[in-house]
């Protein structure tokens, strides 16, 4: 594992060691020894202005929905924390994939493959409100309602991350016969086999003019770990 807990907010990373390391602009603490630092983009992020005005739109919509980056790379150890919150690292193994939301992405390992996946793609996240760009449209209106985004960071491969929590991290295993139900504002990020996809309790209008609350429900199904803050504020 390649990040080390100096405490149960701050991470330390060999980057050297680590092959480098992306993490959000803003989170390096200090470091010791040669290392350098620049601009890192997610791949696939606001790459869609060559279509039509509704896939600019959601480009737009999806580079808002990720963090600045920044590469480090060297020999040297480099401290990450960001605004005190609670940090996780999950080691990712090969055939494995972690979907997380991209503002609750502190850092991983630049090995690791990254991309940007639309929750459509996480089992039909529109909570059955049709698939396509229309529907990744109206999975937005409802990430605003949830704190859901419409799109998610994907990181495969083999290599590690660390996650950020308000109030500690729990961990919840899937896979049993039952699915884990969760509120999309305590959710963090998802490991494994694991599909996700929102659910409502009540009419679109309804939860539109009453908020979302628990009447907006993410539904964890599959085989793997999804990983819980346990406070519904949001990052």
């Amino acid at each position: 594992m390649a990040f080390t807990k100096v405490n149960s907010k701050v991470v330390k990373v060999h980057v050297g060691q680590a092959g480098g390391v992306v993490a959000r602009t803003g989170a390096m603490l200090f470091y010791t020894g040669q290392v350098g630092f620049s601009p890192h983009q997610v791949p696939g992020a606001g790459q869609m202005g060559g279509m039509g005005g509704m896939a600019r739109m959601a480009g737009r919509m999806m580079q808002g929905e990720h963090e600045r980056t920044m590469m480090a790379q060297g020999n040297g150890e480099v401290h990450y924390g960001f605004a005190g919150l609670e940090v996780h690292v999950v080691d990712i193994q090969h055939g494995a994939s972690l979907k997380v939301e991209a503002s609750r992405l502190l850092a991983n390992t630049a090995g690791l493959q990254s991309s940007v996946v639309s929750v459509m793609s996480q089992g039909g996240g529109g909570g059955g409100r049709g698939g396509g760009l229309m529907g990744s449209l109206r999975g937005a209106a409802t990430g605003a309602l949830t704190g859901q985004g419409m799109f998610t960071t994907q990181l495969s491969g083999q290599g590690s991350a660390v996650l950020l929590a308000h109030g500690g991290l729990i961990e919840l295993q899937v896979g049993g016969p039952a699915p884990i139900v969760v509120d999309p504002q305590a959710f963090i990020a998802a490991y494994g086999n694991v599909q996700t996809e929102l659910k409502t309790a009540m009419s679109w209008r309804d939860a539109v003019g009453r908020g979302a609350g628990e009447a907006m429900q993410l539904q964890c199904v599959g085989q793997g770990i999804v990983y819980v803050q346990a406070s519904e504020e949001k990052l």
